[in-house]
């Protein structure tokens, strides 16, 4: 009897679960409200799962993480979804030759940089789109450029398609090619904040110096997170 009582427990905990996520938003923008007003949102989807503590059942909230991906940066080393483990993370999407966003992007992501340049728990990862003639040399170039230290800020390349699926499915912003497009590709201008387990918390107009002001303020709150 007391099996049985534990399992219709269980049921209905689930059941409300899952009635009260049917209702709620995936989370794919920012208008998205936090849980509590000192919390950023969670985009993406979510679930749930029964936890036991204590012998009683515990419904927790299982959020959509980073997918696992394999690229490589300008020094041609392997980077990989646990290079972001324990950290706060900054992604965007570009390409060396682009004549529209691009610029505007990176002055930006220089002032996040400089921002946090030296705090070993806060990384930047920016990913080409246009793999085909952004080599690592020619990332190690721009990056040598810009004035990007190549351990905090990693520029990375792969496979085209791997790129284009992790920005999609992974961090909620377009990448593609387009040859109607200015320099042949269209891509967010975002900047996507990620945090210490990989998940999304926030993607910020890359090219808008408020939204960039927010961001900061935001990779702040995550390093004081729990």
């Amino acid at each position: 009897m007391k099996k049985l009582i534990n399992t219709i427990s269980v049921c209905l905990i689930i059941f409300v679960a899952a009635c009260g996520n049917s209702n709620s938003p995936s989370g794919n923008t920012n208008s998205e409200k936090a849980e509590n007003n000192n919390t950023l949102p969670y985009y993406g989807n979510r679930s749930t799962e029964v936890k036991y503590v204590d012998g009683l059942p515990v419904v927790d909230t299982v959020y959509q993480s980073i997918p696992s991906f394999k690229f490589t940066n300008q020094d041609g080393n392997t980077v990989t979804d646990y290079n972001m483990l324990g950290k706060v993370s900054v992604v965007d999407f570009f390409f060396t030759s682009c004549p529209t966003i691009c610029p505007t992007m990176k002055k930006e992501m220089m002032r996040v940089y400089d921002k946090f340049k030296g705090d070993t728990n806060v990384i930047i990862l920016s990913h080409t789109i246009d793999p085909d003639y952004d080599t690592k040399e020619v990332l190690k170039d721009y990056a040598e450029r810009l004035g990007a230290d190549g351990k905090q800020w990693q520029f990375l390349t792969g496979k085209r398609k791997d790129i284009y699926s992790i920005a999609e499915k992974g961090y909620f912003v377009a990448a593609q090619k387009d040859s109607t497009a200015p320099g042949g590709y269209i891509h967010s201008g975002g900047f996507v904040l990620v945090d210490r387990n990989l998940h999304v918390r926030g993607v910020y107009d890359g090219t808008s110096e408020e939204k960039v002001n927010q961001l900061m303020d935001d990779i702040k709150r995550l390093l004081t997170e729990k």
